[in-house]
């Protein structure tokens, strides 16, 4: 019997794949397979994938398309592959990424591995102090719009393998099925949701922005996270003219930038006083703009140009801790809510409060008065008695200072 195969895959490879689908969690595809179900049987849906790769014959089911509502309105579709089809996109993702990620751009941080949003935002912070204007750009629908043709050709400098480039070119095409089981083809773009799309869009906008930029404007800072850019120009001038620059480039790759996310904006603090009509922009969940600020040394206050948590962030969160439905959760105690809350509010805590952290107060606080109307709720006794409730959550504090995680030895009491 020939076991020849077509192409030399182990399954170590897969085994491993699996183990990184497993860690990313994420939900059922169109299959309705979750990954505790896909485990039950692991060890022959592991060979299965396995044999299919190896032998060619591998064609990636269709994408669960899941619309997502926009802060700006509108709703965004991403697409959620099966257990199966993640797995197999992650032994292409792991094979490709470690040829692709060195040949990245240093200022290019969007879903890389030892890349982060906060390398992102503390490099745009300290170039905002040195120079005056930043162009923001937005690519609009960066992940419906991207060329097929222009992807495989970027892809093809890279690797000549095979089995990379056959299974890159079914998962580009692989259709999306919306929740009523029509098909929607697709001929460009890349799934947003997709293990292996990050990378191949990084690829794509490396050539799109990055290497063109490096040609073109090489005495220019710059900084992109993904379809979110920025460039910090020394003149309004400067910015304007990059901008028609840049949206002829986009246009001859496909995309558009974004009419109403891209402007020029005036960096102002306290040496720049010029009055111009935007002087702030949000990158990444932040708001850099005009902030008060306390030097170090003389303990002097100034106005500064800064990040900090944007206000569609703190509305997200507040609606978040509104959806918790703290003030009814009376069959648990305290201990219970710190549980459930907590890995939450560290994160929140750990990714916002890295820059101006005073700007969370108010979310805590905000946790705080649900938790004074669970009290309320939670004591009958205490039912109507601000007061009274406000003292007995402030005394839990005091003795349990580490009990929730925005607490840190710091209640912010409520009147």
């Amino acid at each position: 019997m020939n076991t020849t195969k077509s192409f030399e895959i182990s399954k170590h490879a897969v085994v491993n794949a699996f183990k990184m689908v497993k860690q990313n969690a994420g939900g059922a595809g169109i299959d309705k397979q979750s990954i505790e179900d896909f485990e039950k049987n692991l060890k022959d849906n592991l060979y299965r994938i396995w044999n299919r790769l190896s032998s060619g014959s591998y064609f990636p089911p269709p994408v669960k398309a899941v619309p997502i509502p926009k802060k700006s309105g509108g709703v965004r579709v991403l697409g959620v592959p099966t257990v199966s089809d993640r797995v197999a996109q992650m032994v292409i993702k792991m094979e490709l990424e470690p040829k692709l990620d060195p040949i990245f751009h240093t200022d290019s941080y969007g879903y890389r591995p030892n890349k982060s949003a906060h390398q992102a935002i503390e490099i745009t912070r300290k170039r905002c102090w040195k120079i005056d204007w930043v162009l923001e750009f937005d690519i609009k629908g960066l992940f419906d719009n991207l060329s097929h043709e222009l992807l495989m050709k970027a892809l093809k400098k890279h690797t000549d393998n095979k089995w990379i480039l056959l299974y890159v070119q079914r998962w580009l095409t692989a259709p999306l099925q919306n929740e009523d089981g029509t098909f929607i083809e697709r001929n460009k773009g890349v799934p947003q949701g997709g293990v292996v799309s990050p990378v191949l869009s990084n690829l794509f906008l490396h050539y799109t922005f990055d290497k063109w930029m490096e040609r073109n404007f090489p005495e220019m800072q710059w900084c992109r996270y993904a379809d979110d850019g920025l460039v910090h120009c020394k003149t309004y001038k400067q910015a304007e003219k990059l901008k028609t620059k840049l949206e002829e480039r986009f246009m001859e790759c496909g995309l558009e930038l974004h009419p109403m996310k891209t402007k020029i904006i005036y960096c102002k603090d306290a040496d720049r006083r010029d009055n111009y009509e935007e002087t702030k922009f949000d990158f990444l969940g932040f708001t850099f703009r005009t902030r008060k600020s306390k030097n170090k040394y003389t303990g002097k206050i100034f106005s500064n140009f800064l990040p900090a948590i944007s206000k569609n962030a703190l509305q997200t969160i507040r609606r978040t801790i509104r959806s918790w439905k703290i003030p009814y959760q009376v069959d648990k105690n305290i201990e219970d809510l710190a549980n459930i809350f907590n890995p939450i509010i560290s994160g929140w805590n750990n990714y916002y409060g890295k820059f101006y952290p005073s700007a969370l107060q108010v979310i805590h606080e905000y946790i705080n008065a649900r938790l004074l109307k669970w009290v309320g709720r939670k004591y009958i006794n205490k039912r109507g008695r601000q007061k009274q409730c406000g003292k007995w959550l402030e005394n839990v504090a005091k003795q349990r200072p580490k009990l929730f995680a925005h607490w840190k030895g710091k209640f912010f009491a409520i009147e």
